[in-house]
């Protein structure tokens, strides 16, 4: 037992980096082409982030679509399969007959398609549908060999791979952002096809690039001899297909806003724009994301692994939860706390937007508190509630953007995340309290988020009165430095510790 759990530590440090990192990069940058379009004459910043905003929305609806829970099926049937290959082989050849299906008919359709989403997106060209419809395809193709590799416990080589496509992302992105510059000046009829006014192009060209260069990395993990299990695609299908409705409506909580905002937002000329200083300044609240991404990788395999259903171990989940809440809080305080020095990760022209980053930093923190509850389902196999809360969820989200992102604009997208994940976290709990009670400690929540609030409260105070950023700065620090004292001394081990404790008046 402590082997394998020694295992699954490894294992979870891996698939972390490899989610984390890679995610982390891609934010910077995304952070960065903000900066590049505001160098380029004749092109309006906030309006190109917008546009890949919008795409990349769809990319990530498509992508759920185009593997219907298959991999997480592939992971339930190998795992009680006496031919793992058999299992990989079908999986993979179901996967690769309907991308190319979607692909011959997005080919087919390319025009008509293209025409049909430039009635909400003026900014549709085939060319970019194109782009978009092939890295969907290679993305997806790559799904399946990548759970393979999970599946053979190879979390090295899927981290590595994961983080080379990031990091050629990069690359490819500076060569037309930095180095193309550069080389026209130098040769003008060499790098006459060069416009840097097409930097949507570029992005989505590095992007194509880098994902064909994945695929190629984990091919690898296709040379078998292929087979073709009928039965059991339909057992797969069968068992999949709850999956990804549940996955469709997951990603539409994330995305839906990004999607729909261009067709219900009524002034056309702004559209992007909007959804552009929305996007960037969603980019900055994502450190939030990130943190219940890396709690997440580690809570699920410390939840299975501790299952017993012993009070003892109940308590633990409630520990775990509360340490969440703490560190989230800690997050939103130093993000909004210190946002004179952080708003300058992105543009100035930008800065008008950065009144939504606290709605968006505490509804990422309900998403996390909502994913910790969640536990409840999971633990008593009855992952439906998963399904009905997560459409509850997208109901209030999608009914708040449509009644006001008219007269509210972006607004309205960041109140309607906070909301609806709210509703979603407080339902959650009164459900795990009546089909599997912990001793989650409420009291304790409520006195540190008060205790935030507070100090929210005196940043918004400071940055209305007192003109020194300086003095803003070191005010807000003591705030800060208040909630960790009182942390300390309340909720961690810290106290516990010769010398330190004596300092929080510990022992």
């Amino acid at each position: 037992m402590a082997n394998e759990m020694k295992s699954l530590a490894k294992e979870t440090v891996f698939y972390g980096i490899g989610s984390v990192l890679p995610r982390l990069l891609t934010w910077f940058l995304s952070l960065y082409w903000a900066f590049a379009f505001t160098r380029i004459d004749g092109v309006d910043a906030p309006t190109n982030i917008g546009v890949l905003t919008n795409f990349y929305a769809y990319v990530a609806l498509l992508q759920v679509i185009l593997i219907y829970g298959m991999e997480t099926g592939f992971f339930r049937f190998v795992n009680k399969s006496d031919n793992p290959t058999r299992v990989f082989s079908t999986t993979f050849i179901s996967i690769a007959t309907t991308t190319l299906s979607f692909f011959v008919l997005m080919l087919v359709f390319l025009n008509p398609v293209a025409d049909f989403f430039s009635d909400s997106n003026a900014e549709m060209r085939s060319i970019y549908l194109v782009l978009l419809t092939l890295i969907v395809c290679f993305d997806v193709l790559a799904a399946i060999p990548f759970a393979n590799l999970r599946y053979k416990k190879r979390p090295i080589r899927f981290a590595t791979i994961r983080i080379v496509n990031v990091l050629l992302t990069i690359v490819f992105n500076l060569f037309f952002f930095l180095l193309c510059p550069l080389l026209k000046a130098r040769f003008p009829d060499a790098f006459s096809w060069f416009d840097m006014r097409n930097g949507v192009e570029y992005i989505l060209i590095s992007n194509l690039a880098a994902s064909i260069i994945q695929f190629l990395l984990v091919s690898p993990e296709l040379r078998i001899k292929f087979s073709f299990d009928k039965p059991l695609l339909m057992n797969m299908l069968r068992y999949s297909f709850p999956i990804m409705i549940l996955g469709i409506a997951g990603i539409l909580n994330q995305t839906v806003d990004r999607i729909i905002f261009p067709s219900i937002y009524p002034n056309s000329e702004r559209v992007f724009s909007e959804l552009g200083i929305y996007a960037q300044n969603y980019k900055i609240a994502t450190i939030m994301v990130m943190f219940a991404m890396a709690f997440r990788l580690a809570f699920d395999p410390f939840v299975f692994a501790r299952n017993k259903g012993t009070k003892d171990e109940r308590q633990s989940f409630a520990d775990a939860t509360k340490y969440f809440i703490l560190l989230g809080l800690f997050i939103f305080l130093f993000t909004t706390g210190y946002i004179d020095i952080i708003k300058h990760l992105i543009p100035e022209q930008f800065h008008i937007g950065l009144k939504i980053i606290p709605i968006v930093l505490l509804s990422e923190l309900f998403f996390g508190i909502y994913f910790n509850l969640s536990l409840w389902y999971k633990l008593t196999d009855q992952t439906r509630w998963g399904a009905y809360m997560s459409f509850f969820g997208l109901a209030i989200n999608v009914s708040i953007i449509v009644l006001f992102v008219p007269r509210f604009s972006y607004i309205a997208m960041a109140w309607a995340g906070f909301i609806a994940n709210f509703t979603m976290m407080t339902i959650s709990y009164f459900l795990g309290q009546k089909k599997y009670p912990i001793p989650y400690n409420l009291k304790t929540a409520g006195l540190f988020f008060l205790l935030a609030m507070v100090s929210f409260v005196g940043f918004r105070l400071t940055s209305l009165h007192i003109d020194s950023v300086a003095l803003r700065l070191v005010i807000n620090s003591l705030f800060i430095a208040l909630y960790l004292v009182v942390v300390v001394k309340k909720e961690l081990p810290l106290r516990e510790l010769p010398f330190v404790g004596r300092f929080f008046g510990g022992r």
